[in-house]
């Protein structure tokens, strides 16, 4: 009767604190989900409502006003083609370069294996600077062309010490022993063993790369001139910036309707520039927590 008594008093403090802890990631949930949510309904409602502070839950005054605006413009739709292939060709150039040198940088074997990871280390910390940079890429005729948001700025030392953890970690050295066993070397083994056993640290670098190139706009201010070559995200602010300073050029009644008109825009804008790269991360989050090494070396 006392074991029973205890395990009801012991469940019972269990029930109160799951109970405190779903409050607790339930509200940490809505503050982080809240303004994503915002920026969605804003983006559909009407400018005067949201100026209002009417938008709360749902969109107030339906319109599709924003996007109509941006996505009649020409120029979005060159800015999502070349922010298309600079996603797709950085992602597989950055694969191409990092996951390589990561493998290379994990097998002991490597001669001068911790000066070449100190210099990796050593990038990360320090930078030649803007305008070295800018001089590099100009002398090496990259300078406002397709490959200059590429090829530059390929290699990632924080993903190649990620890659290069993995591969430490996750494939044993009884798999590298068997393998030289059968005959195998380096480049053999890295394509048919270490790849198709890494997929998932292969999926998380290819989400950060591609992340990082749909969002870049930095590199594209600086070192490309050609409106042509422009990615969406640069396309997207000069409209902002276009708008704003319309707006500001107003007075009275009609400032304040551009303004608000202004805002709708940049609320659209936001949706059209991020929904297609979240669309991919549902693709690829599979990945993060699978164990690929379960069943790779037995007995």
């Amino acid at each position: 009767m006392t074991h029973t008594g205890h395990r009801v008093r012991r469940q019972g403090r269990d029930v109160v604190f799951d109970a405190i802890l779903y409050s607790i990631c339930a509200v940490l949930l809505l503050i982080i989900l809240y303004p994503l949510w915002f920026i969605v309904i804003a983006s559909f409602s009407d400018p005067s409502a949201v100026a209002g502070g009417h938008v709360w839950v749902w969109p107030v005054g339906f319109t599709l006003d924003g996007y109509d605006e941006l996505l009649k413009q020409p120029k979005v739709w060159l800015g999502y083609r070349n922010t298309i292939a600079y996603t797709v060709a950085g992602t597989l150039i950055g694969l191409a370069v990092n996951i390589p040198a990561a493998y290379a940088l994990s097998r002991k074997d490597l001669w001068g294996r911790k000066g070449l990871m100190g210099l990796y280390v050593f990038t990360m910390f320090f930078s030649g600077g803007l305008i070295p940079i800018f001089l590099t890429v100009q002398q090496a005729g990259l300078y406002n062309t397709f490959w200059v948001l590429v090829l530059p700025f390929s290699v990632s030392a924080y993903n190649i010490i990620v890659a290069r953890t993995f591969f430490e970690t996750s494939l044993p050295p009884d798999l590298w022993d068997a393998a030289q066993i059968d005959g195998c070397g380096n480049l053999r083994f890295f394509f048919t063993m270490a790849l198709p056993l890494s997929k998932a640290v292969i999926s998380v670098i290819a989400l950060w790369t591609a992340v990082g190139q749909w969002n870049s706009y930095f590199n594209a201010l600086i070192y490309i001139r050609d409106e042509n070559l422009y990615p969406l995200q640069l396309i997207m602010r000069n409209i902002l910036i276009t708008n704003q300073n319309f707006a500001a050029l107003g007075t009275g009644e009609a400032a304040m309707i551009a303004m608000r008109r202004a805002n709708l825009v940049r609320y659209a804008m936001i949706i059209i520039a991020t929904v297609p790269i979240m669309c991919v991360y549902p693709f690829i989050q599979k990945y993060f927590d699978q164990g690929v090494m379960i069943g790779a070396v037995k007995g």
